[in-house]
């Protein structure tokens, strides 16, 4: 019997916790190294996750995530009748890397906005986003509760600025120790990358997000016309 076999006749629930390592162990009549192996390729084909200190869950359902579609992350997950909430993690104003003034096309060490966010699925943690926002562009940003709401229709109501353009770029990586922290995985853990830049209705690039979740929460899709 593989430990597919087994965890699927224990009709596990979806983020339900996975018996401990020793009792899989003795199930499978198997050794800790064969039984990690197992574990680890489960957890590379999205089917099972880890949280420090806390074990092993059989991963639910992933969210699909419309690139085009353009829906905040609230509404975005909603639609599919599954409940979202969001933690402020920081918010300060920095001085933009090297990285974010090329995304933003400003001086590196231009004064820039820093929001970090932890996202949630059914309670699950699932994605850590950092936004980088031009002062310009949002003067007094970082006194609005950032938690509660929207990016988005805070520029649109706040500041009449309305997100016409996004570019992406998309990639997977690890997690670095805060990231990790955040989301309760270690430090190396696989990750979906999706990056944003954001383009007003005058063509400015106003915000870039770096958005890192787990890689077995989503799906990405993209519905476009072929040109002819």
């Amino acid at each position: 019997m593989t430990l597919w076999e087994l965890l699927t006749q224990h009709a596990l629930r979806p983020g339900e916790r996975l018996p401990s390592e020793r009792q899989l162990m003795e199930y499978l009549n198997t050794t800790r190294i064969t039984l990690r192996e197992a574990l680890s390729q489960l957890e590379a084909e999205g089917r099972i996750y880890r949280e420090s200190r806390r074990g092993w869950f059989l991963s639910p359902p992933r969210l699909r995530y419309d690139l085009l579609a353009g829906l905040p992350f609230h509404e975005m997950v909603e639609s599919q009748r599954r409940h979202a909430t969001t933690e402020l993690l920081e918010a300060s104003e920095t001085a933009a890397s090297t990285t974010v003034a090329r995304r933003l096309g400003m001086a590196e060490g231009t004064p820039v906005y820093r929001i970090v966010r932890a996202r949630s699925i059914d309670g699950r943690r699932v994605l850590y986003v950092e936004h980088h926002l031009r002062v310009d562009c949002f003067p007094d940003i970082l006194a609005f509760d950032l938690a509660a709401c929207s990016l988005t229709e805070l520029y649109r109501r706040e500041y009449a600025i309305r997100v016409s353009r996004v570019s992406f770029e998309l990639g997977s990586t690890v997690l670095g120790h805060q990231a990790a922290a955040a989301l309760y995985a270690a430090p190396g853990s696989p990750v979906q990358r999706i990056t944003r830049i954001n383009h007003d209705q005058n063509g400015r690039m106003v915000d870039c997000d770096d958005e890192y979740w787990r890689h077995d929460a989503i799906e990405l899709t993209l519905s476009a016309a072929p040109q002819s």
